[in-house]
This record gives C-alpha cells, structure tokens and sequence, in this order.
C-alpha cells in the first residue's frame, strides 16, 4: 500500500495522474482498513493534493518501502502516461525528470529510476527515436523479474 501510495505522490506532483486515479485508489485501500489512520486523514484532505503528498511522503519515508513494487507501479503509470495518454516526449521528459528529483536517495542512481533523469538528452540534439528507445527500455525493466 505505502509503495503505491508513494508512487501516486510523485506522479500527481509532476502532474502525470489525474487526481481521480489516486482517488479510487485511495478509496480502494481505505474500504480495506478503515481503521488505518493515515489513509483517513488522506481521506480528508484528499482535494488538498500537496498536503496529502507530504502526508503520504512523511509516512513513506517513516517506513519500511519495497522499491521493486514501487517501481513496478511507477514505470506502469508512466507507461500508460507515454503510450495510452499520447503525452508529448518533451513535456514526459520534464515529468519524467521532476519525479528523478524527488526520489528517495537509496533508488536515486539506480535503474530502472536513473533512467528518469537522462532520458530526455537525446532530445536536446533531436534525436527522439534514442529518447524513445530509453523510456521504452526502462518501461521493460521489470518484465524478467
């Protein structure tokens, strides 16, 4: 749950979901453990999205995070944001370049996550197709494992 959690904070942060993603989603989790009180108090501020971003980071970084399911749900967002959405390559590149800079220092440098911060150079000598290539690359990173 935080590992989804978190993933949804940066991805509403940069601007890729819509809020109502991370709404079902939280609704979802909440309807399992009402009792839960950080997801109530997310609940409640669910239209404040940089108040429930900070909650959700600052009880992240409080637990324990499992960087393979957070990344596995992160690449799947930005997945769907490149391909399904039809964002255009620059602008995933600058969101896609925002989140790198709030990863958690542990990922920062690793793949598939490093990929968010140097994917987009090829763009600034036009070539796109080797953009492409990254991004889709780093979206396969966890198909063998």
């Amino acid at each position: 749950m935080f590992e989804k959690l978190l993933a949804y904070a940066f991805l509403l942060d940069a601007g890729i979901v819509p809020r109502s993603d991370y709404g079902e989603y939280l609704d979802s989790v909440f309807i399992e453990t009402p009792d839960n009180e950080m997801l109530l108090e997310l609940e409640w501020c669910v239209s404040d999205i940089q108040k429930s971003i900070s909650i959700i980071r600052q009880q992240c970084y409080e637990n324990s995070i499992d960087y393979d399911i957070f990344g596995r749900f992160l690449f799947s967002k930005l997945e769907e944001a490149y391909f399904l959405n039809g964002m255009d390559i620059e602008i995933f590149g600058e969101k896609s370049y925002a989140i790198w800079q709030h990863l958690p220092e542990e990922i920062h440098h690793s793949e598939p996550f490093w990929t968010l911060c140097y994917a987009d150079d090829p763009l600034s000598w036009g070539d796109e197709k080797q953009t492409r290539e990254i991004y889709e690359k780093a979206f396969r990173f966890y198909d063998n494992t």
